[in-house]
């Protein structure tokens, strides 16, 4: 017959029941040092991380759209260098319902009008568009080139007017005109008038009370700079400095 009791303890001295008790205490302690050392041994901060030079490049856009004015002589400029002048402005990325370039679905109503039509409508303006895409400087039939070179990019199958004779544009060109208001109403009125992208709304007192108290000569250099969204000289890059000047002149005078 077996004499194992298989109650009793595996403690047999008073060494082992003393190395038990130890163990009973350490053994929970040491997994507590180690867990909050596993919770607090991440990765350290950098330094640099906090410089006003790596939040700049933290923020700083993925890509940005730049306009410029096209290569071709004024009256001889191509569809293609007015729209990258003046029309992508808005036809890029659609701002204010304008159909995006390349859009074949959203162009499709406008090529159903008929070039005529929509040469018209260039001119004149609709909507949040202004005549001739805000830049009166374009003739008719660069307006019209620009408007075969965006309609044929959504299926269409315009001809784009033939370029004058150099006498022709000289004796058909008209003076560009340095009011402030007409201006505003060729160029600024696209973002400034429904507060597109946070532009400051004409006659915003509050909007523009801060950018007034910066002085005309700060808000030139951001105008003709470009600064956010704006892009330099709203987009017109056939403005002269003393007509920005008179636009910016002309947006102060209605918040006053």
């Amino acid at each position: 017959m077996s004499t194992h009791d298989p109650h009793s303890s595996f403690i047999k001295t008073p060494q082992q029941l003393i190395t038990v008790v130890v163990l009973s205490f350490l053994v929970p302690i040491i997994g507590i040092v180690m867990l909050v050392e596993l919770v607090t041994s991440g990765p350290g901060a950098d330094p640099n991380a906090l410089t006003a030079e790596s939040i700049s490049a933290r923020l700083k856009p993925v890509g940005k759209l730049e306009f410029g004015a096209g290569g071709g002589a004024a009256g001889n400029r191509s569809g293609e260098e007015v729209v990258k002048a003046t029309c992508a402005t808005c036809h890029q990325a659609g701002v204010a319902g304008a159909p995006k370039i390349g859009d074949r679905n959203a162009w499709a109503p406008h090529i159903k009008e008929g070039l005529p039509a929509l040469v018209a409508t260039a001119l004149k303006g609709k909507g949040a568009m202004p005549p001739k895409g805000g830049n009166a400087s374009l003739t008719d039939d660069e307006v019209a080139r620009a408007v075969v070179f965006m309609a044929n990019q959504a299926g269409a199958k315009f001809k784009e007017p033939a370029a004058k004779p150099q006498a022709v544009q000289a004796a058909t060109a008209k003076p560009a005109v340095a009011d402030g208001k007409t201006v505003y109403d060729g160029t600024c009125t696209a973002c400034h008038t429904t507060g597109v992208a946070n532009a400051p709304k004409l006659g915003d007192k509050a909007g523009w009370a801060p950018r007034a108290k910066q002085g005309i000569d700060a808000l030139m250099q951001s105008v003709l700079k470009g600064k956010g969204a704006m892009p330099p000289k709203g987009g017109n890059a056939a403005l002269s400095d003393a007509e920005v000047r008179a636009a910016v002149e002309f947006m102060l005078s209605q918040a006053k």
